[in-house]
């Protein structure tokens, strides 16, 4: 009888993913930190920064693409299993 918990889900479609997409859909970045991904996280609020000036100098919604993208990354994201 084996009395072990099942490993928990990781990969597109997990509560954790979907969680970090919503987030990231609202600030850009912010689902990068939520999963614990120092870097990507500082990436993306700076191009998310740039998307967002960009689109109050010119009216033409860059921030939408950088939204999501962040969602798209933060949504597929598969962790690093020797991590």
């Amino acid at each position: 009888m084996n009395t072990t918990p099942a490993p928990p889900p990781v990969g597109k479609g997990t509560p954790g993913n979907v969680l970090a997409a919503i987030c990231s859909f609202f600030l850009p970045g912010l689902g990068q930190l939520v999963q614990g991904r120092m870097t990507k996280a500082i990436w993306h609020g700076i191009l998310g920064a740039i998307g967002y000036g960009i689109s109050a100098l010119t009216c033409i919604p860059a921030f939408i693409v950088m939204s999501l993208w962040s969602c798209y990354e933060a949504a597929v994201h598969k962790p690093d299993p020797a991590a």
